[in-house]
């Protein structure tokens, strides 16, 4: 189990590093809230894998409305005071604006960003997963989600990097930082025991589990 302290765990990492599953998984067995950033309920995201740079902008700003009202929800219905997964942070948002989005396009949206950011809780653990681009490019051809099948190994490759140099920098909350590469948490269970007795084990702001082949 966790410690009691780590109210609030968010999980991040890039398309197919498996974070979602870990959300589930993770919620599940610590009778956890859970908390989804819901990618299908984007409208622009299937147009956005098709041609990026038109619809860049509209998929971005939905991701920030959406993922700023579940957070306002969460503040304004205390469930800050029980136990919180999510599988995002707030703060990445801007890692896929830099990625994506035009030098006017990423002006508008940093503007909008600073007027519509609430003041949420920072996580009390952030678990970043990493996985390399043929991993992250299998596992997506494995779900099968129609709109994802014109995600190029270029675009994950550029993804994990924009995730590696984000966290390099992140310090507003504890960070261990998972390879996820030999990892599953949802058929695994020895793979999520030793997942949490890594967390427990944790003493300082950042920590590195990585399982070899």
């Amino acid at each position: 189990m966790l410690p009691e302290r780590l109210r609030y765990v968010a999980i991040e990492g890039p398309i197919g590093a498996g974070k979602t599953s870990l959300a589930h998984a993770l919620a599940e067995r610590l009778h956890a809230r859970l908390v989804l950033e819901e990618p299908e309920a984007n409208p622009f995201l299937p147009r956005f894998y098709r041609d990026p740079e038109r619809y860049a902008l509209a998929t971005q700003l939905f991701f920030l409305t959406h993922r700023v009202n579940q957070l306002s929800a969460l503040m304004q219905q205390n469930l800050f005071n029980g136990r919180v997964v999510a599988d995002f942070i707030l703060d990445k948002d801007q890692l896929f604006a830099e990625l994506t989005l035009t030098a006017e396009e990423l002006a508008l949206y940093r503007d909008l960003y600073g007027h519509v950011k609430p003041r949420a809780p920072a996580p009390d653990l952030v678990i970043y997963l990493q996985a390399g681009p043929d991993t992250l490019m299998e596992r997506v051809k494995r779900r099968g989600i129609g709109y994802e099948t014109d995600l190029s190994l270029d675009y994950l490759r550029r993804l994990a990097d924009a995730y590696s140099g984000f966290f390099h920098h992140y310090n507003a909350a504890p960070v261990l930082i998972v390879n996820s590469d030999h990892l599953n948490f949802v058929d695994a269970r020895a793979d999520l025991d030793l997942l949490l007795s890594q967390v427990a084990e944790m003493r300082g702001s950042r920590a590195f589990f990585n399982l070899g082949a």
